[in-house]
């Protein structure tokens, strides 16, 4: 896999510890951003009664990051294609610093609103790159970097939620978002501590993109990775709704057994990362029959196992596509993990969108029904789709 200039080769770290530091960076990076992106769920009711406005306007503070994020992937490297990536990566850390202290002191919505569009900019980047650089930096350790990326994804999402809702009730939703700029601040410093310069690919930019968009193997992908995603967030934000209608007092529980099947999805992504046209093809089957589970449970047992399958289904997803698109585009990698999170971010958003209407309409049934086909679908696309060997 190349990711770096043909001009200068890293050369491997002497000591584990040396190798291990960047990863561990990368992905406390990963989880400061992603947590500060949950935080609003968490504290959505505070947050709007102390700004005068409706929860539904409040909620635009969550759809704007991913919108921001999708616009950004893509283009962030024909902006800045010749920056040095430590320096890019750093900025984007000390950019969402700015944005979480600018929402932990907005007198009003339009600041707030404008820190979270920085904020989907700085993770959409972050997220784009940090893979590219982690393989710079330890090279020959593509799935180790690319399950502790997920592995910080999937500690953000268990911890956001909960962590805001904490806050909001105790000294303030202001206090999580002051935090989280702390907190992203500290990472800045330990990345450019952990990191070597990284040199940004010869080609990187406007010619790069155009040349990964030729390839139709990486555009499907793209496409089957929008699938699966908008088919588990289809539900996923309407997952409380699910539990309590067959457990309604065990919410918190319920969550923290998704996110445990999440920590062990990440992790067997990363273990079968060889085998990964099996990977991609079993992860949407799993999220297929964690939803479907989902739909049918009628005990709390049952419910359980739904929880675990669906977490372990869908964490295997972002793993398994990041090394997929790399796979499918080994030169241009840069353009291909950027395709790959537009992916999400798109189908976060119309996921969300989509499965709020279904909702209203015909109940979370319909909701989890949906996402399931969904999921079959994106399992038969990447079942058809061949992969180069590593």
């Amino acid at each position: 896999m190349t990711t770096t200039s043909p001009e200068t080769t890293p050369s491997p770290t002497s000591s584990s510890q040396g190798r291990a530091a960047p990863v561990v960076a990368l992905a406390a990076g990963i989880a400061i951003l992603v947590s500060s992106e949950f935080l609003p769920a968490g504290v959505l009711p505070t947050m709007a009664r102390d700004l005068g406005i409706s929860e539904g306007t409040a909620g635009l503070a969550v759809a704007a990051t991913a919108i921001a994020g999708a616009a950004t992937a893509p283009t962030i490297a024909m902006i800045l294609p010749r920056m040095d990536r430590r320096t890019l990566l750093v900025g984007l850390l000390v950019a969402a610093a700015v944005a979480n202290l600018a929402v932990a002191i907005s007198p009003g919505f339009i600041v707030l609103l404008l820190g979270r569009l920085v904020l989907g900019a700085a993770i959409a980047g972050y997220w784009s790159f940090a893979f590219a650089v982690g393989t710079y930096a330890s090279p020959g350790r593509d799935h180790v970097i690319s399950t502790s990326i997920a592995l910080g994804v999937t500690v953000a999402t268990i911890v956001g939620l909960p962590l805001g809702s904490l806050l909001a009730d105790g000294p303030g939703w202001r206090w999580g978002f002051a935090a989280a700029a702390v907190l992203s601040l500290v990472s800045a410093a330990a990345l450019a501590r952990a990191l070597p310069p990284v040199p940004a690919h010869p080609s990187a930019g406007l010619t790069m993109m155009r040349q990964a968009l030729r390839n139709p193997r990486l555009v499907a992908g793209v496409v089957l990775v929008v699938v699966v995603v908008l088919g588990n967030f289809v539900a996923y934000p309407f997952i409380r709704i699910a539990i309590s209608a067959t457990s309604p007092g065990d919410g918190m529980w319920m969550l923290a057994l998704w996110g445990l099947g999440g920590l062990f999805g990440n992790l067997a992504a990363g273990r079968f990362a060889h085998r990964l046209r099996v990977v991609v093809t079993v992860a949407p089957l799993l999220l297929a029959g964690g939803l479907v589970l989902t739909f049918l449970a009628e005990s709390t047992p049952v419910m359980a196992l739904a929880m675990i399958v669906w977490g372990f289904g869908f964490n295997l997803v972002p793993v398994g596509t990041q090394l997929w698109v790399t796979r499918v585009e080994p030169e241009r990698t840069e353009s291909a993990l950027a395709l790959q999170v537009t992916a999400f971010q798109i189908a976060i958003t119309l996921g969300a969108a989509l499965g709020g209407a279904v909702l209203d309409e015909y109940g979370v049934g319909r909701v989890l029904l949906i996402g399931a086909v969904g999921a079959v679908i994106a399992a038969a696309g990447f079942g058809a789709v061949r992969v180069p060997r590593g």
